[in-house]
């Protein structure tokens, strides 16, 4: 991303705009330092897309992980199971 000075900016404005819009935009400096930066708004971007170029989304994946044959975490048997409710239930 090409740079120019905030003098460069105020004395060739239609120049410096019409560069920031055949780029992907422009940073303008004071004094040396990074101040602003110059991009150009375009309607048809959806707001996702917008998110994404800017790094504050990322879209899903084409081919996500399938899904387990089998749940996993342990396998409790019937008497477990009563045993378990019974504990809760308070019935010992």
């Amino acid at each position: 991303m090409r740079s120019v000075t905030k003098r460069e900016l105020n004395q060739n404005t239609a120049a410096v705009l019409a560069e920031a819009a055949s780029a992907d935009g422009l940073v303008v400096t004071e004094r040396g330092k990074p101040q602003w930066r110059i991009s150009v708004f375009r309607e048809e971007e959806s707001p996702l897309t917008r998110l994404e170029s800017e790094g504050r989304y990322t879209p899903p994946s084409a081919s996500p992980a399938p899904w387990p044959e089998t749940p996993g975490g342990p396998a409790y048997t019937d008497a477990d199971v009563e045993a378990l409710l019974d504990e809760l239930r308070g019935d010992h």
